[in-house]
């Protein structure tokens, strides 16, 4: 038996609270490989996701651009209410209107990754959800679509592990 889409969205949440364990005083200031952010800065976005995805699949009017406003150390507790209302906005949904959850999976699986680099966790990444978000990405986000968000996809091997292929399809310099 394979999960369902949300089954794989609740890992990939599950997984980017991990990553998010990982912040702390000492590494909040280093960069990551998400455009020009910090871990403090990703933390927050992280952190504030989950809340603003599920007021978009409830159809109300969203704004990504919006710079997130979570305290240092709240973090994790601010992820957890959200996912926990996302998870059950997504499980009230009909299949057929769960189409973001790759996107979702996707979102959660590149900054889990992003955060580990950042903060140099060692955090054991789940491929599938890599592959989940890697093909959810590559059916929706085209070139003239990338805008500010992702940075043009870097080369990589088609063989290199999940995450790799999945850092590079989002702009990130996966090696290095």
């Amino acid at each position: 038996m394979t999960d369902s889409p949300v089954d794989q969205l609740a890992r990939a949440l599950d997984q980017a609270a991990r990553a998010l364990d990982a912040v702390g005083d000492d590494n909040a200031d280093r960069p990551t490989p998400c455009s020009d952010w910090t871990v403090r800065q990703l933390a927050g976005h992280v952190a504030s996701g989950p809340a603003t995805w599920a007021r978009m699949a409830r159809g109300e009017e969203v704004d990504w651009s919006a710079i997130p406003d979570v305290a240092d150390g709240e973090w994790a507790s601010t992820f957890r209410a959200g996912a926990d209302e996302l998870l059950a906005t997504m499980r009230r949904l009909p299949e057929d209107q769960q189409g973001v959850v790759g996107f979702q999976v996707a979102e959660y699986a590149v900054h889990s990754w992003d955060l580990a680099r950042g903060t140099g966790a060692d955090l054991a990444l789940d491929d599938s959800l890599a592959e989940t978000g890697l093909a959810a990405m590559r059916g929706g986000l085209t070139d003239d679509r990338r805008g500010g968000a992702f940075g043009a996809e870097v080369p990589v091997a088609d063989d290199a592990p999940a995450y790799e292929r999945l850092a590079a399809f989002s702009g990130r310099t996966p090696r290095g």
